[in-house]
């Protein structure tokens, strides 16, 4: 893919963006897509941002959110494969667990749904905020069941950016009730499986309909090997695949 593609599959804003914008600092994300019925109707789960929110407005999502500080003091009950593990080891000095953590409390926050596996040492920790509800359910975000499948930096001349490492979690892995969304938190109204063959009908970002297409070549056994990587941290896009 050359990089004029690249530069519309992202919706990169002109290049010409002033030097206050493309000073905004990129942050480290965690994103969750949850796959459900992979092979009969295959289902995502997504939600729909806030209308005043300052990222995204009313845009239908995956779960995720920024990587906090105290991700990276949480313990793994199971690691990432090795591979995953070696792919997200990317100099960006974010441990691979603390992404896979963050992941976790994300969908936990966002979604009420748990992912994760029950481990004595949750039961100990000194849970920090954020994490208080999820480690009294006894568990411990589960590595082993996370693969990671997407990477995109958000172009500069947005008011906040991401570097979002997406996530691939099949539906059968959850800890919980993959209909009960009731310890949701508000951040994503109408939370809901959609069909791949239905979600072109939501409004989504761009990057969505990318993660989605190869999200789709992958259920139907056509996907390249590699984690595909939209490399925007400048105004020069960049496409690779890791």
């Amino acid at each position: 893919m050359g990089q004029a593609d690249a530069r519309v599959l992202t919706d990169a804003p002109d290049a010409s963006n002033s030097t206050d914008k493309t000073a905004v600092p990129v942050r480290d994300a965690a994103t969750v897509i949850v796959l459900r019925d992979a092979q009969t109707r295959p289902r995502v789960l997504m939600g729909q941002r806030g209308k005043s929110a300052v990222f995204m407005p009313s845009k239908f999502v995956f779960p995720g959110g920024a990587v906090d500080a105290v991700d990276a003091t949480i313990p793994l009950a199971r690691p990432p494969a090795p591979a995953c593990d070696a792919r997200l080891t990317d100099g960006s000095g974010t441990p691979p667990s603390a992404l896979l953590a963050a992941a976790v409390r994300e969908l936990w926050e966002e979604t009420g749904l748990l992912l994760g596996t029950r481990d004595a040492r949750a039961a100990v920790l000194d849970a920090p905020r954020g994490w208080r509800g999820y480690l009294a359910t006894g568990h411990l975000p589960d590595g082993a069941a996370l693969e990671y499948v997407f990477r995109a930096i958000t172009p500069p001349g947005r008011p906040r950016r991401f570097d979002a490492r997406f996530f691939l979690v099949q539906a059968e892995a959850l800890a919980s009730d993959p209909d009960d969304f009731s310890g949701a938190e508000d951040e994503l109204s109408h939370l809901q499986w959609v069909g791949l063959d239905e979600v072109r009908g939501f409004d989504m970002p761009f990057i969505t309909e990318v993660v989605l297409s190869e999200l789709t070549a992958r259920v139907e056994g056509r996907a390249v090997p590699g984690v595909p990587f939209f490399d925007n941290s400048t105004a020069e896009s960049r496409f690779r695949r890791l």
